[in-house]
């Protein structure tokens, strides 16, 4: 059996491929997140934020599967 230390004590260097495919996930992200907050009323709007909640947490599990 196989132990993954889920709290990692040391982080690896990645590769130029990984850093490039981690900044293009984030720039999307941006891109789409900026577009909600684009498209609420001034006053907010409770489905795009959630929208841009879950944009974050898609960003962020994207960005750990790339770098884990």
């Amino acid at each position: 059996m196989t132990t993954v230390n889920v709290m990692r004590q040391q982080y690896r260097e990645l590769t130029e491929v990984e850093r490039l495919q981690v900044q293009e996930v984030k720039q999307a992200g941006l891109a789409f997140w900026q577009l909600c907050d684009r498209l609420a009323p001034p006053q907010g709007n409770r489905e795009l934020d959630l929208a841009k909640i879950r944009m974050e947490e898609a960003v962020m599990w994207a960005v750990k599967h790339l770098t884990g």
